[in-house]
């Protein structure tokens, strides 16, 4: 394998490319965080994937541990999977109709999750949550949404906010763009505060629709919420006639088939679903009760629409997909490979007297700059980003992929065997010691 070193590592390809880029797209991009800006240097162009191996426009290979962020669970182009695309694709790519492909993932996953009963298909995380956003107000007649500062749901306007001051405030919008009269409608509490939930649902007695979770957040870093939170969220949302949302966009297939739901064995109201049920392809959905899923038009009155919702080789890649996560041990084998393999790098870290933790849960892992256990997005130093962007060069230096953002999560996929894992353990203890020197 054609791993970089610290004395042959380039990008001079990469930062070709990116200059061009900046002629035609806004920064280069097509999602902020890929331009680097969080790191150092320009952005790697890659161009091929194989298993656990990503190769760049300069010829190096890279052990992923970003994985499309989140995606390939089973590693890049796994054979069921480019079999099943391939004889898709050959007999059409869009129809704008049913499809065969949609009964049969669509009947994989209700047979074997417990916490829903109908599902619709979109074509991202971000379109499934609003979506569901719209849903959960057409079935409750009410118009404010309870989120939580730390956990992201893609750039849904009313979503885009943060909190003010106090504990429970109307949220105030990130984005240019954004109504002030939309960022209003959201309510921002701070996560693992249950009192804080409660005095919202309080103070907002009618009016709230829905509160929306990442159950395991995980798009501003690996914020680990206790399950009696997550059940008195639960038992909340119960009591105040609220409807309760978990955002499965990451969790969802990823820590068990049953995602976060079934990992603490609590029933939301609305699930929302992307990156793994596409198999790579894009994909999203949301899914729940029969009673609540029978107000989406054509049934109900909730419109929502999508030309390419459901696309058959979406559906295709995510099908074959499924069907490898549901053999026996899947998930059983990979968390324990992600446990050895983030155990290991800790065991290294507290033996060097290194401030830098890796929790894990299931296949998602965090290195966080940090000794102490971190719930809440206040709690994350942001010191620890000026290490992270070390550490992100030297393990590129080395042949070792993390998403470029100290606040990103890292995967393993069923694709990194032993020999992966022991390549990237040695070098990311070579990037570590560079940090700390």
């Amino acid at each position: 394998m054609n791993y970089p070193t610290p004395a042959t590592f380039t990008r001079a390809t990469s930062a070709l490319m990116f200059e061009e880029a900046k002629q035609y797209f806004p920064g280069g991009v097509h999602s902020p965080v890929r331009a680097f800006r969080s790191v150092q240097g320009p952005p790697v162009f890659f161009e091929e994937g194989s298993g656990s191996h990503i190769r760049d426009v300069d010829g190096q290979a890279y052990i992923d541990f970003c994985c499309s962020w989140g995606p390939l669970i089973l590693g890049h182009c796994p054979p069921a999977v480019l079999e099943r695309v391939q004889q898709t694709i050959v007999k059409g790519m869009s129809f704008g109709t049913p499809t065969p492909h949609d009964l049969l993932i669509g009947k994989l996953m209700l047979e074997n999750h417990r916490y829903i009963e109908m599902v619709r298909f979109v074509s991202s995380g971000t379109e499934a949550v609003m979506s569901a956003l719209r849903l959960a107000r057409g079935v409750t007649g009410k118009s404010k949404v309870i989120k939580f500062e730390g956990c992201y749901h893609g750039h849904v306007d009313a979503l885009l906010v943060k909190a003010g001051s106090g504990l429970v405030t109307f949220g105030i919008s990130t984005s240019a763009g954004i109504p002030e009269a939309f960022a209003k409608e959201t309510i921002v509490v701070p996560l693992a505060d249950a009192e804080a939930l409660e005095l919202a649902l309080k103070q907002h007695a009618g009016d709230v629709a829905c509160v929306i979770v990442e159950p395991i957040p995980a798009n501003n870093g690996l914020l680990l919420q206790d399950r009696a939170y997550l059940q008195k969220m639960r038992d909340l949302c119960t009591e105040h006639g609220v409807l309760l949302i978990f955002d499965e966009v990451i969790s969802g297939f990823r820590v068990g088939f049953e995602g976060a739901a079934g990992l603490y064995d609590i029933q939301p109201d609305i699930i929302t679903f992307g990156k793994i049920i596409g198999g790579g392809m894009p994909v999203g959905a949301y899914a729940a009760s029969r009673t609540i899923m029978e107000h989406i038009a054509p049934m109900g009155p909730v419109y929502q629409a999508g030309t390419l919702s459901a696309n058959p080789v979406a559906m295709a890649a995510g099908y074959a997909t499924l069907l490898e996560l549901l053999k026996p041990g899947f998930y059983e084998g990979l968390e324990q490979k992600t446990a050895w393999f983030t155990a290991t790098l800790e065991k290294y870290c507290q033996e060097k007297g290194y401030a830098l933790r890796f929790p894990h849960v299931g296949s998602i892992f965090w290195p966080t700059f940090s000794e102490s256990r971190i719930q809440r997005a206040d709690e994350i130093d942001g010191k620890g980003m000026d290490l992270f962007k070390i550490m992100h060069l030297e393990c590129l230096k080395r042949g070792v992929y993390f998403g470029p953002s100290g606040y990103e999560v890292g995967f393993i996929s069923s694709a990194h065997t032993q020999e992966d894992l022991d390549y990237a353990i040695a070098m990311i203890k070579e990037s570590i010691d560079v940090v700390f020197s």
